[in-house]
């Protein structure tokens, strides 16, 4: 009896210890964030993942970018195995502002927080919280240049972004609320480019054919713009026709400092990602109750302040 009493005795404690130290291998496990991320098609999500993770890792979490290549089929895919593997938060820059929601959806149905950047869902119960740029009012600003700089009279084309993206309308939104005040300017076209430079070459190519005295150019963001821009180079009509965009990146605000753009609104993107790892960050730490939406300020970059400017950012 006392061999068997002592026998249990130490099995007891052999298994609080495994306990224990089960206990304390979970506590110091790192939390892990996922980075759904749209496209690493466009260097602007790109340096927003990227920053997103670098934030992460600095403040001693682990992180991962998946890229959703556009697809919202692959974006289910990436949430599905953030669920599966565990992930503590998820980060998500949405394919579509309707597609992505079922996908928030299943994360949070599994407790997992969903963090918004840049790209709004339209159903505002899929997310913890959503951080985005404040782009309608930054193409109202865009829209009073446009109207100025084209002395209130002209022939311009538009080129949307995805059709599918909240920031596609909210941009045009903000633009045709200034400019449609101004019954001398017309629009002659206005067509999707899905945000994609090489698209915007070719889809301004073919509307030139049909409309070669158009003045100006609205891009819904700085790939299509740059795409535009390469696309009158082409046609040697650079000089004669304005391009406007919306981004901040690099080589749009170069292009800006060579006369080549005339203008981009600039996002802050380093703000937007750091602002959805902090969220998280505070979520770790119990706190559950998260405003909505956040609305990131948005600058105007001009020939006369471009200097002020860096790629998504200042100087």
């Amino acid at each position: 009896m006392y061999i068997i009493g002592r026998c249990l005795c130490v099995c007891l404690v052999l298994l609080l210890c495994f306990s224990c130290g089960s206990n304390e291998s979970e506590k110091g496990k790192a939390k892990q964030i996922a980075i759904i991320v749209s496209t690493l098609n466009n260097p602007w999500f790109v340096f927003l993942a990227e920053t997103a993770k670098e934030e992460a890792e600095n403040r001693g979490y682990v992180a991962r970018i998946f890229d959703s290549q556009n697809n919202t089929s692959l974006e289910s895919n990436h949430f599905e195995n953030a669920v599966a593997l565990g992930y503590d938060a998820i980060l998500l820059n949405a394919t579509d502002s309707d597609g992505s929601v079922a996908n928030a959806k299943k994360a949070m149905e599994a407790g997992i927080p969903v963090f918004c950047m840049d790209r709004e869902l339209n159903n505002p119960d899929a997310a913890t919280s959503q951080i985005v740029s404040d782009s309608y009012s930054g193409c109202v600003e865009l829209g009073g240049l446009f109207v100025r700089s084209l002395k209130r009279k002209g022939k311009y084309v538009e080129l949307l972004g995805l059709v599918g993206d909240n920031n596609t309308w909210n941009r045009s939104k903000g633009f045709h609320a200034v400019v449609d005040q101004f019954p001398e300017m017309e629009m002659v076209a206005q067509q999707s480019a899905d945000f994609d430079r090489n698209k915007a070459m070719e889809v301004l190519e073919s509307i030139l054919q049909a409309h070669p005295d158009v003045d100006a150019v609205f891009c819904g963001n700085d790939a299509m713009a740059m795409g535009a821009q390469q696309a009158l180079v082409a046609a040697g009509k650079d000089k004669a026709i304005r391009v406007y965009g919306f981004d901040g990146s690099e080589d749009a605000v170069r292009s800006v400092q060579a006369g080549g753009l005339d203008a981009t609104v600039m996002q802050f993107p380093q703000k937007i990602a750091e602002t959805a790892v902090a969220f998280s960050d505070e979520y770790f730490k119990g706190k559950t109750e998260f405003q909505q939406k956040t609305l990131v300020d948005v600058e105007l970059v001009t020939p006369t302040n471009v200097d002020r400017y860096t790629s998504y950012g200042k100087e």
